[in-house]
C-alpha cells in the first residue's frame, strides 16, 4: 500500500495510506513499564491534543495539533485497558469498578494536569474507554492566537483593553463555542491580561487553566462518591469565592445554577468576571443562559458586556479555530437582551473585522476612565504595537508574554 509521509519528529512518523482519509501516527521503540502502559509515549507528545482509547477492538486514536484525528499503531487489549483505566482512576481517588461502592465511569485530572474521562463495562459494552485531553506543557498565548489567525492583532489589542478596562471598567464576558473550538485556550490567553495587583479566583470542574499570575486561587468541583462523600458543585465554589474578596473571577464551563451566581457577582461590583459556555452563536448563548438549567433572569443579562463566539472550522484540508462573532449586550428589547454585533467573521477572506456598530462598552470604559473615544483608540493601538513587537522578536512563551504585559501596567500613571 502506497504511503505519503506528512511529518517526522523524534520517534514519530505520520503518513497517509491510500484509501483512508485519516493519517497514521506511528511511534517506534519499546515502552517501559509504567502506570499508563502503551499510552505513555502519547501522553509525552506535546503535539497531541487528545488521546482516545475505544476498547481493544480498535487502535488508539489521537488528535494531533497539526494533522487532526490520526490512527496509531498502538493496540491495547481490554485487560490491559482496564488496568490502565484503574491506574488512572486511582490518581483521581475514584474506586473504578462494577460493584457495590464502586463506579463504572469517572472524570478527573492526571498529575500533569491532563483531563481524563473513562468508562468501563457495562457502561461501555465494547470494552474500557479513555479520553484524555492533554495538558500542554508549553501553554498557548495570545501571540500564538494572532499567528494562527484565531484573532487579528487589532482584535487581540481590543480584547486586552476590554479585559483591563483601562483600569476603570473591565468587561464582563462569556466565551461560547462548540466542543474542541478552543474556548478554554482563549479563556486562558485572556486571563493573561489581568493585572497582577488583582486577586484572581478561578472555578472549574476540572482544573485546566494555565495562567501565569501573581495572586491566583484555584477552586475545583468534586462529584459525590459511593462512600457518601458529598458533592461540591460549581455553584458551591463560586458562592464561596465571593466571600474571598476576588477582584476577578473566571468560571470554566458554565452549565447550571452557577450562571445566575456569576451574573449576580457581575451586578454587585465584580467587574472583569468571565467564563466559557457551550453555544454556537451569541443568540444561542443568550437562549441557553436564560433557559433551564441555568435560568438566568433575562434582565440580569445586561450585567454581561460581551459574548465572544469561537468556532472550529475546516479550511484548506485542516481544522482551524477562529473567533467568529463578538456581540455586546446593549440593554433590553422587550423581554430579551438586545445583541449588537461589533465584530464579525468573513469566511470568504478568513478574517474578522469590526462591523461599524457603535460600541456601548467603549462608551462605558471611556466614561469610567474619563477619556474620549480617540484616547481609547490610542490605547488600543499602543497595545497592538506591543503585541506586534513580541511577534517580531519571536517572544511567545507564557512567562515572557505575561511579564511584558505586567511591565506595561507597572509603567502607566
Amino acid at each position: 500500500m502506497s504511503k505519503k509521509v506528512l511529518d517526522n519528529y523524534g520517534r514519530v512518523s505520520i503518513y497517509l495510506e491510500q484509501g483512508h482519509p485519516s493519517p497514521v501516527y506511528h511511534i517506534d521503540g519499546q515502552i517501559p513499564a509504567n502506570p499508563y502502559g502503551s499510552l505513555m509515549p502519547l501522553l509525552e507528545d506535546d503535539f497531541l491534543e487528545e488521546v482516545m482509547y475505544n476498547g481493544g477492538q480498535q487502535c488508539v486514536k489521537v488528535a494531533h495539533r497539526e494533522w487532526g484525528i490520526c490512527r496509531t499503531n498502538i493496540w491495547i487489549d481490554d485487560e490491559e485497558g482496564l488496568q490502565i483505566a484503574k491506574n488512572i482512576a486511582a490518581f483521581t481517588n475514584v474506586p473504578l469498578g462494577d460493584g457495590p461502592g464502586m463506579v463504572p465511569l469517572f472524570d478527573g485530572r492526571l498529575p500533569d494536569g491532563s483531563r481524563v474521562s473513562g468508562l468501563i463495562p457495562p457502561i461501555s459494552p465494547d470494552g474500557p474507554t479513555l479520553t484524555i485531553r492533554k495538558f500542554r506543557e508549553d501553554p498557548i498565548t495570545i501571540i500564538d492566537l494572532i499567528e494562527w489567525n484565531t484573532v487579528t492583532s487589532r482584535l487581540a489589542a481590543m480584547l486586552w483593553a476590554w479585559v483591563d478596562g483601562l483600569d476603570a471598567k473591565p468587561a464582563n464576558f462569556i466565551i461560547s463555542g462548540g466542543t474542541g473550538s478552543g474556548k478554554t485556550t482563549t479563556l486562558n490567553c485572556l486571563g493573561m491580561f489581568i493585572p497582577w495587583d488583582k486577586r484572581l479566583l478561578t472555578v472549574e470542574d476540572t482544573a485546566e487553566l494555565q495562567l501565569f499570575h501573581d495572586h491566583w486561587l484555584r477552586m475545583e468541583t468534586r462529584s459525590e462518591r459511593p462512600d457518601g462523600t458529598a458533592e461540591v458543585t460549581m455553584d458551591d465554589c463560586l458562592r464561596s469565592s465571593l466571600r474571598m474578596r476576588p477582584d476577578r473571577i473566571i468560571v470554566g464551563e458554565v452549565r447550571g445554577s452557577e450562571a445566575s451566581t456569576l451574573l449576580t457577582a457581575m451586578h454587585t461590583g465584580h467587574d472583569g468576571s468571565f467564563g466559557s459556555l457551550h453555544a454556537n452563536t451569541a443568540s444561542e448563548t443568550v437562549t441557553r443562559m436564560t433557559s433551564p438549567p441555568m435560568n438566568v433572569p433575562p434582565i440580569m443579562m445586561v450585567g454581561l458586556d460581551l459574548i465572544i463566539v469561537q468556532t472550529r472550522l475546516h479550511r484548506g484540508g485542516k481544522h482551524v479555530r477562529r473567533i467568529t462573532e463578538i456581540a455586546e449586550i446593549a440593554g433590553m428589547e422587550g423581554d430579551r437582551p438586545r445583541l449588537n454585533p461589533v465584530w464579525k467573521y468573513d469566511p470568504a477572506t478568513d478574517t474578522i473585522s469590526e462591523t461599524g456598530v457603535p460600541s456601548k462598552l467603549r462608551e462605558m470604559i471611556c466614561a469610567a476612565a474619563g477619556i474620549r473615544p480617540a484616547d481609547f483608540e490610542a490605547h488600543v493601538r499602543q497595545r497592538e504595537q506591543i503585541l506586534l513587537d513580541l511577534m517580531d522578536r519571536g517572544v511567545r512563551d507564557i512567562e515572557s508574554v505575561s511579564k511584558v504585559i505586567q511591565s506595561f501596567y507597572s509603567q502607566r500613571d
